[in-house]
C-alpha cells in the first residue's frame, strides 16, 4: 500500500502568512492548481441577480429608485394637468380641429378632450424619458425573476400597468401625431404603492431587525387609501373635460365627500364615463378597504395581546423597571404595584411586565385603570428571547424582578425556568440589577451572581420554626416588610413632648376596638436607615455604647435603634450588644412610623417643663409618661450593684421592702460606656444558660451527650453554617423513625420516649432540603439546653438518604411518615402533648383547576384539628393569603363577621394589608409565603431588608451580631409597669433591644351557635368555675369567657333538655327508664365532649394512654396581636410576650455571670417559648 504521507508535497518555506494576502508570485512554477469557490453561479445573469434582488442593501437602492421614478411620473401629471387648458384645443395639430366654441350638449358626448391633451415638449421629454427608464427597470427585473414560466411574468398586475403606462410613450417616439394622446400616467400610484412596500420588506433585512406587521400594515392601508383617491381625483377630471369641465380640486372636494358618504351634491359628474368611474371606484372600496381593514384589527388585537414594544426613547428619558413572570395572576400583580408604588420616589417610574402567555381578563381589566394604564405595559414575550428583551429595553431597565411560579406543581422546574431566565437577562444585559425569587434552595447558587436572592423555603421554615419559640414571629416579619399608606398626624405620646410631627399608619383607625386602634398604628412601623452624623436621632450619640443610643433614643424621639453597619463593612450587626461604641461614619437601622427625613422638629422647651410638671405620679391608676429614675440615692445604690451578681440578683422582682423602705423601685440606667470587667468573655463550650444551682442527673447526662458545632453536613450547597448543638455520635437512621422500634430502642410512639419539654411536629408532605432551616433555628447554640423541643417530622412520604444524614446530628429530631388526615397518625406522633402543630402547605394541592381551592385540603385539615385538639396551637401556612378568612372558621360568630366588614372597608381604602385585622393573622396561627414577596419588592429601595430579615430568623448568622427570642411578663414583673421602664431595665442588665409586644386579651363575644349545645349540669359546673376564677383578679390575658354573662345560655339550654325529654317514646318500665338514661346521657354531652371521646377511644386502641389529653382547654375566645416599637407609655400586662434582639453570646455574656438563670418568669417548665435571662 502506498504512503499517502510521502505523495503529498511540503509546502515550501516562502508560503508565509504574507503570501496568502499578497498572493505566491511563484505558484505558477508548482504544479499546483489555483481554485476559486463561488457562492453564486459565476454568470452575468447571477452577477445582475445578485445585485438587484438578492443583496439586500444594493436591492434596496435599486427599489428606491423606482419608487422615486413612480412619484415622479404622478408629479408630472399633474404638472401636465395644471398646464393643459381643454378650452384652448384638442392637442392634435394635425386634425385642425378647434373646441373652443363647442357647447356640451345633453345626451352628447365629445370624446376629444378625453383622448386628446395638450403636453408640451419639454413635459414630453421629461415623461419619455421617466416611461423608458422604468420599462428597462421592469423588463430587466421580469428576466431575472424568471423562472421557467414567462405567462406567470407578463399576466402580473404590475407588470401590465407597466406597460400601460410606458409603452405608448415608446410608440410617440416613432410616431409624432401621438404625442399629445392621452396616457393614464396617474396609474403608476399602484406601482409607486408596490415598490414601498418591496422597499420596507428591504430595509428592514438591510438592517438585521425585524419588521413590524402593525406598521407594515397600517401602511398598506393607507397607501391604498391614497391610491384610491388619487386614482378618483385624477380620473374624475379627466373624463369631466367633455363634462363640467372640474379642476383637480374640484374633483378631490368630490371624491373626499363621496367617500365619506357625506354627499352634498354641489359637484356630481355629467357623463356616463365619469358616473361609471364613481361607481368602480366605490366597489373596488367596499371590496380592498374592509380587508385592508380586517387585517389591521386582527394585528391590533394580537398586537393588545403581546404588548407591542417599550419606545426606546421613553426608556432613555424615563426610568422603568421589568417585572419576568411565567404567569401572571391579578393578586400577584396587585401586591407588585401596591408595594413598589407605595414609596414615593418610585412615582416617575414605569413598570413593563414580560410575561409569555396572554393576558386574562381580571389582569386587562385592572391594567385598564388610569391609575396603572399611564405606568405598566404588559408585553407578551419570553424572557430567552433577545427580541423579546429588547422589546422591554432590559439594557435600559433600572431593575428586572424574576419571579418564580409558586403555583407549580413541579416547583424544581419552576426554578429551572427562573435560573434561565436570570441566565438570559444577565447575558443580555450585564449591568441590569437582578431581583430574583427561587423556590427551593438547593436551586440558589446558580443565581448568586444576582444582585439580591429571596429563596422561598429558606424564609418559610425559619419563620414557621421561630413561630414555635417566639409566638407570631411570622407576622411580625410580615409587617415590617410591607410599607404602610399613612396619613400625616401627630404621635400623641410626643407631639408635647419632643414636637416631632411623624406619619402614622391609618389602618383601622376608625375602629372602635381598641386593640385594632393600637394593632394599626404600630402596624405602620418599618426599618428605615440613616448615617449617624446626618441624623437628628442619633448624631448625640457619637463615641457612646449602641445600648445607650438605643434606649436614649427610643426614650426621647420614640425610634427603636435596632442594627448598624461601619461604612468600611457590608455586614450589618443587629444590636452588637454595649461593647459596641458609634462611629460618625456608621450607618444605622432603626425602627419608626417614618423615616428621619419626613419628620418635623420643634423645640418646645417651656412647654415641655410644663408638660413634665404635670406628669406626676398619682397612684397606682395614673403612671408618668416616662418613670425612669426615682431618686439620685436610688441610682447610687443601682451602680454600685453593677457588677456580677449571683441568680438571686439577676431577677427583674420588687426589691426588698426593708432596704427600699417603702421608695418605689427604680432601674439602674445605661452606661454610656460598657463597663469590660462586667462583660466576662465567653467560654464556648459552656452553656450560657444552665442554672447555677446544682445540676440534675439528667442534665449533667444532657450536657455529655450534646456538644456545641457545626452541622458537618449540609442538604444543599449555600447554606449558611450555623453553631448548633449537636450530638457527639449521630444516630443511626432507624433510630430516627418515631413509630417503629430498632434494635437500639423499642419506643413506637411519642409517648413512651418520655419527653420532658413538649413536641413540635411539623406536617409537611415531603422531607425537602428547606425543612432543614426549620430544624437549624430550633437548634442554635443561643437556645439553651433544657429548653430544647423535641421535633417530630411527619412526613406523607419518606425522606431520603441524603436528608436524614443531614439530621441525625441533631438532638431529639424524629420523622413518622403519616398524614395529618389520619387521626391514629396524629395521637402516635404525640399530638396530645405537643407545644405547637406547624401545617405546611402541599405542593399536589397546587393543581386545583381554580386557584383559591389550592389551600382547601390544609384548610379543612386544620380545621379538624382545631376542633378535635382546641388546647393544640396550630401554625398553618397557605398559599393565598385571601383564604386566612376560613381558619378557625365560625359561620355565625358576630365578631368574626365584624372582621370581615373591617377587612373589606381596609381594602376599600387601599390598606396593602387588608388581612391582617384576621384573628389568627394577628395571633400569629397562618402565614402565607406570598406575604413575604414584598420583600423583595421592597428590597429595591431598601437593599438591606433581605439582610435584616435573615438576621432575625436565624438564616444568617453574622459574627457579633444579635439574634431574635422573646420573654414573658410575669406577675413579678408587673413592677416595671411601662414598655420605657422595660426598655431601660433590658439595655441596663443585658444589653437587649426589645422591637415589640406580643398581647392575648379574653375576647368577650356573644356565644357563637355551636357552644349553646351544653348540658345544664355543665353549665352549672361552667358557672361555679368561673365564680371562682373572677375571685382571683381582672387580667386582659384570661383565657376563657364568663358564660353567667349570657342568660341566654341557661334558658335555652332548660328548654332543650325539656323538649327532649318531651319527645321519649313509650316502652316498658325498666325498657323506658333505661333508654331514657342513655338518652339524657348522649343529649347531656356537648360536641366538645363528643369529639374528645372519639380521641380517647382511639387512644386506647392504639394503646396509648389518655391521660395526657386536654379535652376542655379552649383558648377560642381570646384574641392576641402585636404591637411593633409601641409608644414608651404602653403598660405592661400579665402574660405579654416582648420580642428581643439579644447580643450575640459568642461576643460576651452579660452582667448576669458566666451562667445565668431563667428568672424572669416562674413556669419554666410550663412555657416552653424562650424567655429573657436577666
Amino acid at each position: 500500500m502506498v504512503d499517502l504521507d510521502s505523495e503529498v508535497p511540503p509546502l515550501p518555506p516562502r508560503y508565509r502568512f504574507r503570501d496568502l494576502l499578497l498572493g505566491d508570485q511563484g505558484w505558477q512554477s508548482d504544479d499546483r492548481v489555483q481554485v476559486e469557490f463561488y457562492m453564486n453561479e459565476n454568470t452575468f445573469k447571477e452577477r445582475l441577480k445578485l445585485f438587484f434582488i438578492k443583496n439586500q442593501r444594493s436591492s434596496l437602492r435599486i427599489r428606491l429608485f423606482n419608487f422615486s421614478l413612480k412619484l415622479l411620473s404622478c408629479f408630472l401629471y399633474i404638472v401636465r394637468v395644471l398646464l393643459d387648458d381643454p378650452t384652448q384645443g384638442l392637442g392634435c395639430k394635425e386634425l385642425n380641429r378647434s373646441c373652443s366654441n363647442q357647447n356640451y350638449t345633453p345626451g352628447t358626448i365629445d370624446w376629444s378632450p378625453i383622448i386628446w391633451v395638450n403636453r408640451s415638449l419639454p413635459l414630453w421629454g421629461l415623461q419619455v424619458s421617466v416611461a423608458v427608464i422604468s420599462l428597462f427597470e421592469t423588463l430587466l427585473l421580469s428576466y431575472l425573476s424568471y423562472k421557467g414560466n414567462i405567462w406567470e411574468q407578463i399576466l402580473r398586475i404590475p407588470f401590465l400597468l407597466e406597460i400601460i403606462n410606458a409603452v405608448p410613450f415608446i410608440i410617440t417616439i416613432f410616431w409624432p401625431v401621438l404625442r399629445n394622446l392621452f396616457i393614464p400616467v396617474f396609474l403608476n400610484c399602484w406601482l409607486a404603492k408596490h415598490a414601498l412596500e418591496n422597499m420596507i420588506n428591504d430595509l428592514h433585512r438591510a438592517i438585521q431587525r425585524t419588521q413590524s406587521a402593525m406598521f407594515n400594515q397600517v401602511l398598506i392601508l393607507i397607501s391604498t387609501l391614497l391610491c384610491l383617491i388619487f386614482t378618483c381625483i385624477c380620473g374624475i377630471q379627466h373624463l369631466e373635460r367633455a363634462g363640467n369641465r372640474l379642476t383637480l380640486f374640484d374633483s378631490l372636494y368630490f371624491c373626499i365627500v363621496t367617500f365619506s358618504t357625506v354627499g352634498f351634491g354641489d359637484v356630481t359628474p355629467k357623463i356616463w364615463p365619469s358616473k361609471l368611474l364613481v361607481v368602480i371606484m366605490i366597489c373596488v372600496a367596499l371590496v380592498v378597504l374592509p380587508i385592508q381593514f380586517e387585517q389591521l384589527a386582527y394585528l391590533w388585537m394580537e398586537r393588545q395581546k403581546s404588548g407591542g414594544n417599550y419606545s426606546r426613547y421613553r426608556a432613555q428619558t424615563e426610568k422603568h423597571v421589568v417585572l419576568c413572570v411565567s404567569s401572571l395572576k391579578i393578586d400577584l400583580l396587585m401586591d407588585f404595584l401596591n408595594e413598589f408604588y407605595a414609596h414615593p420616589r418610585l412615582q416617575d417610574y414605569y413598570v413593563v411586565i414580560l410575561c409569555p402567555t396572554e393576558m386574562d381578563a381580571q389582569v386587562r381589566r385592572v391594567l385598564q385603570i388610569p391609575m396603572w394604564s399611564q405606568r405598566v405595559i404588559y408585553l407578551q414575550g419570553s424572557a430567552l428571547k433577545d427580541q423579546d428583551l429588547l422589546r422591554a429595553k432590559m439594557d435600559n431597565a433600572e431593575a428586572c424582578f424574576i419571579l418564580s411560579s409558586r403555583c407549580e406543581v413541579d416547583r424544581t422546574a419552576a426554578d429551572h425556568q427562573t435560573i434561565l431566565r436570570a441566565w438570559a437577562v444577565k447575558d443580555f444585559a450585564p449591568n441590569c440589577p437582578l431581583y430574583v425569587q427561587i423556590l427551593k434552595p438547593e436551586n440558589k447558587f446558580h443565581i448568586k451572581f444576582a444582585d439580591h436572592v429571596v429563596c422561598e423555603e429558606e424564609f418559610k421554615y425559619a419563620m414557621l420554626a421561630l413561630n414555635c419559640i417566639c409566638p407570631a414571629t411570622s407576622t411580625l416579619i410580615t409587617l415590617l416588610v410591607h410599607t404602610s399608606r399613612g396619613h400625616t398626624a401627630p404621635w400623641e405620646a410626643f407631639r408635647q413632648l419632643t414636637g416631632t410631627k411623624q406619619t402614622l399608619n391609618r389602618e383601622s383607625q376608625q375602629s372602635p376596638e381598641q386593640w385594632q386602634k393600637m394593632y394599626g398604628r404600630c402596624s405602620g412601623n418599618e426599618v428605615y436607615h440613616i448615617k449617624l452624623e446626618e441624623s437628628t436621632f442619633f448624631a448625640e450619640y457619637e463615641g457612646k455604647s449602641f445600648t445607650y443610643a438605643s434606649f436614649h433614643a427610643h426614650k426621647k424621639f420614640g425610634v427603636c435603634l435596632i442594627g448598624v453597619r461601619k461604612e468600611d463593612n457590608k455586614n450589618i450587626l443587629l444590636n452588637p450588644g454595649p461593647r459596641y461604641i458609634m462611629s460618625s461614619t456608621d450607618i444605622c437601622f432603626y425602627i419608626n412610623i417614618t423615616k428621619e427625613e419626613n419628620s418635623a422638629f420643634k423645640k418646645q422647651e417651656k412647654h415641655r417643663k410644663n408638660h413634665e410638671s404635670k406628669l406626676s405620679y398619682h397612684g397606682a391608676s395614673r403612671l408618668p409618661v416616662h418613670s425612669i429614675i426615682a431618686s439620685m440615692g436610688t441610682v447610687a445604690i443601682d451602680l454600685q450593684d453593677t457588677g456580677c451578681r449571683g441568680a438571686s440578683g439577676a431577677t427583674l422582682a420588687l426589691p426588698a421592702e426593708g432596704s427600699r423602705e417603702g421608695r418605689r423601685p427604680s432601674i439602674a440606667p445605661v452606661l454610656e460606656v460598657a463597663d469590660s470587667s462586667s462583660l466576662p468573655a465567653c467560654d464556648l463550650l459552656s452553656d450560657q444558660s444552665e442554672d447555677e444551682t446544682t445540676p440534675s442527673d439528667d442534665e449533667v447526662s444532657a450536657a455529655f451527650e450534646y456538644a456545641k458545632g457545626y452541622p458537618p453536613y449540609s442538604p444543599y450547597i449555600g447554606s449558611s453554617p450555623t453553631f448548633c448543638h449537636l450530638l457527639h455520635e449521630k444516630v443511626p437512621f432507624c433510630c430516627l423513625r418515631l413509630d417503629k422500634g430498632c434494635q437500639h430502642n423499642y419506643y413506637e410512639d411519642a409517648k413512651a420516649y418520655g419527653f420532658k419539654n413538649k413536641l413540635i411536629i411539623v406536617a409537611a408532605e415531603t422531607a425537602g432540603n428547606g425543612l432543614y432551616n426549620f430544624i437549624v433555628p430550633l437548634r442554635a447554640y443561643y437556645r439553651p439546653k433544657k429548653e430544647l423541643n423535641p421535633i417530630v417530622l411527619l412526613l406523607d412520604n419518606p425522606p431520603d438518604m441524603h436528608f436524614l444524614d443531614a439530621i441525625c446530628w441533631f438532638p431529639m429530631v424524629y420523622y413518622m411518615v403519616g398524614s395529618i388526615d389520619n387521626l391514629d397518625d396524629l395521637l402516635r406522633c404525640g399530638v396530645t402533648f405537643a407545644a405547637n402543630m406547624v401545617v405546611v402547605d402541599k405542593e399536589s394541592t397546587m393543581s386545583a383547576e381554580e386557584d383559591y381551592m389550592a389551600d382547601a385540603k390544609t384548610i379543612v385539615n386544620v380545621q379538624t384539628l382545631f376542633r378535635l385538639f382546641s388546647s393544640l396551637s396550630i401554625i398553618t401556612e397557605l398559599t393565598h393569603p385571601a383564604n386566612m378568612r376560613f381558619m378557625q372558621f365560625r359561620a355565625k360568630d358576630c365578631y368574626s363577621l365584624a372582621l370581615s366588614k373591617l377587612e373589606k372597608k381596609e381594602r376599600e381604602k387601599g390598606s396593602n394589608l387588608a388581612f391582617m385585622f384576621r384573628l389568627p393573622f394577628a395571633a400569629g396561627r397562618v402565614f402565607s409565603i406570598s406575604m413575604l414577596d414584598t420583600l423583595l419588592y421592597q428590597s429595591f429601595v431598601k437593599d438591606y431588608m433581605i439582610s435584616i430579615t435573615r438576621l432575625l430568623l436565624g438564616l444568617d448568622t453574622t459574627p457579633g451580631s444579635g439574634f431574635l427570642c422573646s420573654m414573658k411578663i410575669t406577675e413579678e414583673d408587673l413592677w416595671i409597669r411601662t414598655y420605657a421602664r422595660l426598655y431601660q431595665k433590658l439595655c441596663s442588665s443585658t444589653g437587649d433591644i426589645p422591637i415589640g409586644v406580643y398581647r392575648t386579651e379574653s375576647q368577650k363575644l356573644t356565644t357563637s351557635e355551636s357552644q349553646i349545645s351544653i348540658s345544664v349540669e355543665e353549665w352549672e359546673d361552667t358557672k361555679d368555675t368561673k365564680d371562682q376564677f373572677s375571685c382571683r383578679g381582672n387580667h386582659r390575658n384570661s383565657t376563657s369567657s364568663d358564660q353567667s354573662d349570657h342568660p341566654l345560655l341557661r334558658r335555652k339550654s332548660m328548654q332543650w333538655a325539656r323538649r327532649l325529654s318531651r319527645r321519649a317514646p313509650r316502652h316498658s318500665a325498666k325498657t323506658a327508664e333505661k333508654i331514657n338514661q342513655q338518652r339524657m346521657n348522649l343529649y347531656r354531652r356537648s360536641e366538645r365532649q363528643e369529639l374528645a371521646e372519639l380521641v380517647k377511644n382511639r387512644m386506647k386502641h392504639l394503646g396509648l394512654s389518655p391521660a395526657g389529653y386536654d379535652e376542655m382547654n379552649d383558648h377560642q375566645n381570646t384574641l392576641s396581636y402585636i404591637l411593633i416599637n409601641p409608644s414608651p407609655d404602653t403598660r405592661l400586662e400579665l402574660n405579654d410576650i416582648v420580642y428581643l434582639i439579644r447580643p450575640d453570646p459568642l461576643t460576651y455574656v452579660p452582667n448576669a455571670g458566666p451562667s445565668r438563670k431563667n428568672s424572669f418568669c416562674n413556669t419554666v417548665g410550663q412555657d416552653t417559648r424562650e424567655e429573657t435571662q436577666l
